[in-house]
């Protein structure tokens, strides 16, 4: 799939992932899956997180609730890949990309600006996220891998627009596009920074 103009000028990261990043994925397929599938864990649990937390949100609840579903399937559709290829899942590793988001988060201010700082962290994951499979979908000699990636590519592309349009909901929109842009900058000092130390990202 792919993306419009307008999507990509209101959600573009502003720093590509290293074309390299892909011949390191090759060589360590299963590190890749591996954390891959803790990716999708941790994206369903998270929805259901917010959820809970915002359960008086009509439009959010019916919004998230099939994408927990989903993203729990892809967690079972990695996990099948590990087994098919005799790969095991290993341990969950100590996600520096997220963590560092999550301390970008607003949190003791206005319960609105929290709340859009949640969204918009799922949204920055899910870009990236999206991001890096069209890397692993285009630049992977494994014709089959290829096409593995380029779904989750395409379902990707449609979370990280969801969290966007469900702050619109609620908040206004410039508002929201203007946090993004400050979310955008961050990512890309970040990206700057773990590339420096050679740390890797799901």
């Amino acid at each position: 799939m792919d993306l419009s103009q307008d999507t990509k000028n209101i959600l573009g990261l502003k720093l590509p992932t290293d074309p390299r990043w892909v011949n390191l994925a090759e060589i360590s397929l299963e590190a890749i899956l591996t954390d891959h599938a803790y990716c999708e864990q941790k994206a369903a649990t998270t929805c259901i997180s917010i959820i809970q937390r915002y359960s008086d949100k009509d439009k959010l609840v019916k919004a998230l609730a099939p994408i927990v579903t989903e993203e729990w399937g892809h967690f079972r559709l990695v996990l099948q890949e590990l087994e098919k290829r005799g790969l095991k899942l290993g341990r969950q590793r100590k996600d520096e990309y997220v963590n560092a988001l999550l301390q970008f988060q607003e949190k003791g201010g206005h319960p609105d600006d929290v709340f859009l700082d949640r969204l918009l962290t799922m949204a920055m994951i899910e870009a990236r996220s999206c991001e890096r499979f069209k890397r692993l979908s285009e630049g992977l000699n494994d014709p089959y891998m290829s096409k593995f990636y380029r779904r989750f590519m395409e379902s990707e592309a449609g979370h990280y627009t969801l969290f966007i349009e469900l702050a619109e909901t609620y908040l206004p929109k410039e508002k929201v596009r203007a946090r993004w842009e400050t979310w955008l900058q961050h990512e890309k000092a970040l990206m700057k920074e773990m590339e420096v130390r050679g740390d890797r990202i799901h």
